[in-house]
């Protein structure tokens, strides 16, 4: 009894006036720091959907005014838009699958104790990321490899990640430990049915966790496809595709020659673009939002 009064003598002084307080201001700091996270977004989609005289004239800021889907318009205008996304989709998918398998089969035997010689290779890895050629060498390379102007210049070379080993590797070495692998090779499973039935099982959180930041990564990269593809406009992804878009529109408008017609604010048109490049990943993102989270916990760092 006593310790029950204890106990909610106790619970009064948490939920007092302090604690009341403190809450208010932990509430107060999440909503503020969500709004800033939200506001440029609004500000962007806000821009993308109003009239260019407002946009020009600096009036819009997170409410939408005069609202028209001409920028909008004028990108699905272009025929090739919808190949550039074709290939944006069919790239981000194959890139995140060769990803996923690549560090998948590097981090497994880098995280059993038992691999001979994994420190060694752990720092060969490692070294690539903390020390890079350039683009001048890595550009020689594709072009001495058969890469440029080629669907595959677009996939393979940033296809694995050293950090995303680290994680993987980590993840790998806290949650399977060796005594389950040694339990399925007594009862005669070999190395692939465990990593196939036991460890893929055991890490979708990493996994998903990995595979989205590789998708994303990808999604938003066009600065390869700026250097490697330059004739074949039919490989472009919809960021490169977007990027001389909005090039175009400001040339454009820049010049006192163009016609009227196709004389697009840039502003309203690259808020138009960020716009239509981002939803797909937005809409994504939910559905794997749990286990990102998750599998952030579990490939932390640990000390």
């Amino acid at each position: 009894m006593l310790a029950i009064n204890m106990v909610k003598r106790r619970s009064a002084v948490l939920r007092g006036p302090g604690y009341m307080i403190g809450t208010v201001l932990i509430y107060l700091f999440v909503v503020v720091s969500a709004l800033l996270c939200l506001m440029p977004f609004l500000h962007v989609l806000a821009k993308s959907i109003s009239s260019e005289a407002l946009v020009a004239a600096r009036k819009i800021v997170l409410i939408p005014g005069d609202i028209t889907f001409n920028a909008y318009r004028k990108i699905l205008a272009d025929p090739s838009i919808l190949q550039s996304m074709f290939i944006s989709i069919v790239m981000t998918v194959v890139f995140t699958a060769l990803g996923l398998v690549l560090t998948v089969l590097a981090a497994y035997p880098l995280s059993r104790s038992y691999f001979k010689g994994r420190r060694m290779f752990s720092f060969l890895i490692m070294f690539t990321y903390y020390f890079a050629a350039g683009i001048i060498p890595e550009y020689l390379l594709m072009s001495a490899l058969g890469l440029l102007e080629n669907f595959w210049g677009l996939v393979l070379p940033l296809a694995f990640s050293p950090w995303n080993l680290l994680i993987m590797k980590t993840s790998l070495a806290s949650s399977f430990p060796e005594s389950l692998e040694e339990s399925a090779r007594i009862d005669g499973a070999s190395y692939f049915r465990i990593l196939w039935q036991i460890v893929l099982p055991l890490s979708l959180p990493i996994l998903t966790t990995i595979g989205l930041f590789l998708a994303v990564g990808r999604w938003n990269a066009y600065q390869d496809a700026l250097f490697y593809i330059k004739q074949r406009t039919d490989l472009r992804p919809i960021q490169l595709k977007l990027y001389y878009l909005v090039i175009t529109a400001t040339e454009s408008f820049q010049s006192a020659e163009s016609v009227v017609t196709v004389q697009t604010n840039p502003d309203v048109l690259k808020s138009a673009c960020v716009m239509f490049a981002t939803l797909p990943i937005v809409c994504v993102y939910p559905f794997v939002q749990k286990y990102f989270v998750h599998g952030i916990m579990i490939g932390a760092v640990k000390g």
